[in-house]
């Protein structure tokens, strides 16, 4: 690993210099919550967050986004995508794991160039999480809670210093000109790994089996009456999938002036929980009742994932937990699973191990 060491002392300059040469977002409060937005200088932003109310994919993946303007005589097609370069500072572990999910999805057979234009223009300066971040993170049993990769620059608090670990050259790059960050010394390295190894104590585990059941878990309780019980209380509103980190589906409609001769085709996030997603020809739905609508959910996350990309679809971050209007979480759920499917008696997908503890 390759360490830089800067004083906490001259972190404003740091940020403000990238703010000189970049859009800079990073978790900020606002009414009471945290949320990622544009920074103007050091002030006002948060590192020591508990997690923000909506992940930063919005960077990658916005919640609508033109991809196409057009006439309607056909003589103009564009696509629209431009992004701005934006650096993204002080990401949670568990957004890293949730990205480098997307950077898999959204690269393999036909890769998305909306996404993959987002994905060059962005830097991504992570920090390590000392603490949980609140009552419904599970992120140590889904192996997020700890990053080696998938960022460019990653931040550990050592008290009076911050510690970056270098891991790319957009990342190295961002120090260039700056003579306030130094590299790593044996003494500077040593307080890294005592700060990395005695976090643990801070990170319980909450789930009542290892995460390598949880696919075959899911298969086993793939009729049980938990998904009826679940669905009596859902209110179908969409909350849990608007604030996921991994979640990605979306709506495509064309939007065209009054004139009839321009139009942009616009994607927008979408929600498997919402009624009308399954919604196809002849007006049949094949998810009408909630209890399915429920089931899918934690079968993507706990198995269709794993079973697609060889990724955890889920990473531990409990937002989906924090926003749900019926108190449905996903400990409480995968948890109940465990108990009428007895995990002492399942066998874990080896599949998936490497890739968890990755």
């Amino acid at each position: 690993m390759n360490f830089k060491i800067m004083p906490k002392s001259a972190f404003a300059d740091w940020v403000d210099r990238l703010i000189g040469s970049y859009r800079v977002v990073g978790p900020k409060r606002k009414h009471g919550q945290y949320v990622f937005d544009e920074l103007r200088g050091v002030e006002g932003l948060e590192l020591h967050y508990p997690t923000s109310v909506l992940p930063p994919k919005k960077y990658l993946v916005p919640q609508k986004e033109v991809l196409l303007n057009y006439h309607l005589d056909g003589s103009r097609l564009e696509i629209a995508s431009k992004p701005e370069p934006t650096v993204i500072l002080g990401i949670h572990t568990c957004d890293i794991h949730a990205l480098k999910l997307f950077d898999r999805i959204f690269s393999q057979g036909f890769t998305d160039q909306h996404y993959q234009a987002h994905r060059d223009s962005v830097i991504l300066v992570s920090i390590e999480c000392l603490e949980m971040c609140g009552p419904n993170a599970y992120c140590r049993d889904m192996g997020t809670a700890s990053a080696t990769e998938g960022f460019d620059l990653h931040m550990i608090d050592l008290g009076d210093v911050y510690a970056f670990n270098i891991g790319s050259q957009k990342g190295a790059d961002l120090f260039k000109g700056f003579r306030q960050a130094f590299d790593a010394i044996d003494t500077d390295v040593d307080q890294i790994n005592h700060v990395l190894a005695t976090k643990w104590d801070n990170f319980p585990y909450r789930l009542d089996f290892d995460v390598h059941e949880m696919p075959a878990l899911l298969h086993e309780s793939f009729n049980s009456t938990l998904w009826d019980e679940l669905g009596q209380k859902c209110l179908a509103c969409g909350s849990c999938t608007q604030v996921c980190p991994t979640c990605y589906c979306f709506d495509v409609t064309d939007e065209v002036d009054l004139l009839m001769e321009e139009g942009q085709r616009v994607r927008r996030w979408d929600s498997c929980q919402i009624h009308e997603f399954a919604m196809v020809a002849g007006g049949h739905n094949f998810r009408e009742r909630l209890a399915l609508r429920q089931r899918h959910r934690f079968m993507r996350k706990g198995k269709y994932q794993m079973d697609a990309y060889n990724m955890v679809g889920c990473v531990g971050c409990g937002r989906c937990a924090s926003a749900c209007l019926a108190g449905i979480t996903p400990i409480d759920v995968m948890n109940e699973l465990c108990a009428r499917q007895q995990c002492s008696e399942l066998e874990p997908f080896a599949s998936v191990v490497a890739e968890v503890a990755a």
